[in-house]
């Protein structure tokens, strides 16, 4: 079993960003990626359909002899994580917004959370901010549009950068110290949002929480691959490839399939 691959879902080509994240703290790890980005974005769905999708991906990768799933995506963890876990055996890793460090650590007393739709509507992620906000103000912001562009290639397009700073300017307004950024998407903006925030905004992302959780999990469950064979990593799309492949900081297979 330790030398099965790790599994990776994303409404699309954003949680590369935790793929990423993944094959550096683990680089013998062989990993499959499905970016369902025919489907994208989810936050803008219903529960139903996002646990369905949710659903659909696990399968795929379970057919594909996946050892544990990271569900690389803030939205299908908040909303259907839980199903998740009760339907199948296999172990997963779910994606939340950083909230805690950041109400934890900011000096202003003011946060941003940018995320989805469907990440800010959540049962979950209302839980996780009831729980650490205290005292503190935190302004949501549904990053509406984003998700498109960059799915379409327009990651550094003029239009990206109005919509970011149409969403900024609030919380620059409110004094907040930190954003967390509440989507696997959003980690492709941060060289942007330094040269919108001020120097001081510090930005939060889960990657390496996510990755320590998945060493974690693997070594609890002797999944852990003691090999020391360099990693195979399969990144499939139902969509065209070119946007999946620019993300990849590496030489890797990029395929194409109707999933």
């Amino acid at each position: 079993m330790h030398t099965k691959p790790i599994g990776i879902f994303d409404s699309g080509v954003g949680g590369t960003s935790i793929w990423s994240a993944l094959n550096q703290r683990l680089p013998h790890e062989d990993t499959i990626y499905l970016a369902d980005s025919k489907n994208s974005p989810y936050g803008t769905k219903t529960q139903q359909e996002i646990i369905q999708l949710s659903i659909k991906n696990t399968k795929h990768l379970i057919a594909n002899d996946c050892k544990l799933i990271v569900v690389a995506c803030n939205t299908a963890t908040t909303n259907a994580i839980k199903i998740l876990r009760e339907k199948f055996t296999i172990p997963f890793i779910g994606i939340e917004p950083a909230i805690k460090p950041a109400a934890l650590h900011t000096k202003t007393k003011a946060i941003g959370i940018l995320a989805t739709r469907g990440t800010l509507s959540s049962e979950l992620f209302h839980r996780i901010t009831d729980l650490y906000s205290h005292n503190v103000k935190v302004l949501e912001q549904e990053g509406a549009g984003i998700v498109q562009l960059i799915e379409s290639g327009q990651l550094e397009s003029e239009a990206m950068t109005q919509l970011l700073k149409q969403y900024l300017q609030p919380m620059i307004a409110a004094n907040v110290d930190h954003l967390v950024l509440g989507c696997t998407h959003y980690p492709y903006l941060i060289p942007q949002l330094k040269k919108l925030l001020p120097p001081e905004v510090k930005i939060i992302d889960s990657g390496e929480a996510v990755a320590r959780q998945t060493e974690y999990i693997l070594n609890q469950h002797q999944l852990l691959n003691t090999q020391s064979n360099k990693a195979k990593c399969l990144f499939y799309t139902n969509t065209q490839t070119k946007v999946l492949a620019s993300l990849i900081e590496q030489p890797a297979q990029v395929h194409y399939l109707d999933f």
